[in-house]
C-alpha cells in the first residue's frame, strides 16, 4: 500500500521590514566636519541617539523625532547646545527648532538635490556668527517728541484734551500720532542699522514685537565678534536713557542659513 501524498506546509510569511522612523534634523555640515556628539542631549530627551545622514560632501545631523514636539526649555537648550558644539569646529547650516523629516531617505534626497546650494551657503557662512539686536524707545518720550515738533499734533491734542473735541478730531489725532511715531521709529531703525552695518557682512531685518522699533540680525565674522559687541554696547550708551537695546550673540547663523 503506497503512502498517501502529503501536502507541503505553507511557507512562513516574510515579515515586512520596519519603516525608518521620522527624524529630527538639527543642522547640515560638510561630510568632513568633526561630529563631536558625545554627551549631548537630544530634542525629546532620547540620549545617545545622535547620528548623521551623509551624502557626498554633506552631512545632516539627526536624531529620532520625539512623539510630541513642543518648544520646552530643555529641548530648546538641547537644540542650541548641539549647534554651538558643531559651530566650534567649522561652518554649519543650523536648522530652526522643529525641523522634521519622514525618514533618513528623505534627508539623503534633500542633501543630494540641494547639494550645490548647501555647499555654497556653507562656504559663505564659514567663520561667521550671528548677532541679533532688538531695540525699543519709551513711548511717552516718543509721544512728547511728536507733540513738541508737530504743530498739527499739538492743536489736535489741545482740542481733544479732557474729552473735548469731536469724534473726528480724536480719530485724526490718533492717526496723526500713529503716522508720526511709525516714521520716527523707522528713522531710528535705519540709523542704528547704518552704524553697525560696517562691521557685518550682511543683515536681515525681522518684524519688531510689542514696543520694539527694531529687530535685526547681523552676520559677523567670528574674528570681529568682540569688536561688534563693543560697538553695540557703545551705541546703547550713545542713545542714552529712554532706549532699551538688547544684543544677543554670538549665535548660530539661523537668519542666514536659508
Amino acid at each position: 500500500m503506497s503512502d498517501a501524498p502529503t501536502n507541503p506546509s505553507p511557507a512562513s510569511p516574510v515579515p515586512e521590514p520596519a519603516p525608518d522612523p521620522p527624524l529630527y534634523v538639527y543642522a547640515i555640515t560638510g561630510s568632513d566636519h568633526p561630529l563631536r556628539l558625545d554627551g549631548l542631549r537630544t530634542v525629546g530627551g532620547i540620549g545617545g541617539s545622535l547620528s548623521a545622514v551623509v551624502r557626498g560632501g554633506l552631512a545632516a545631523v539627526v536624531s529620532p523625532a520625539p512623539s510630541e514636539l513642543r518648544p520646552k526649555r530643555r529641548d530648546l537648550t538641547a537644540h542650541q547646545e548641539l549647534q554651538e558644539r558643531l559651530m566650534a569646529d567649522g561652518a554649519v547650516l543650523p536648522m530652526r527648532f522643529g525641523m522634521l523629516a519622514p525618514d533618513s531617505a528623505s534627508v539623503g534626497r534633500a542633501l543630494e538635490e540641494k547639494s550645490e546650494e548647501y555647499t555654497r551657503r556653507l562656504a559663505e557662512l564659514h567663520g561667521t556668527t550671528e548677532f541679533n539686536l532688538k531695540a525699543a524707545r519709551a513711548q511717552d518720550d516718543l509721544l512728547r517728541e511728536v507733540l513738541s515738533e508737530s504743530e498739527e499734533a499739538r492743536r489736535l491734542n489741545e482740542l481733544t484734551r479732557d474729552g473735548n473735541g469731536t469724534h473726528e478730531d480724536r480719530v485724526a489725532l490718533g492717526e496723526l500720532l500713529a503716522r508720526q511715531v511709525d516714521a520716527r521709529q523707522r528713522l531710528l531703525a535705519g540709523q542704528v542699522v547704518q552704524q553697525l552695518a560696517g562691521l557685518a557682512r550682511a543683515s536681515v531685518e525681522g518684524a519688531p514685537a510689542k514696543d520694539d522699533f527694531l529687530n535685526v540680525s547681523f552676520l559677523v565674522a567670528r574674528a570681529h565678534a568682540h569688536e561688534f559687541t563693543e560697538a553695540g554696547q557703545r551705541l546703547a550708551r550713545d542713545f542714552g536713557e529712554g532706549y532699551d537695546f538688547r544684543l544677543r550673540g554670538p549665535l548660530p547663523p539661523y537668519s542666514f542659513a536659508a
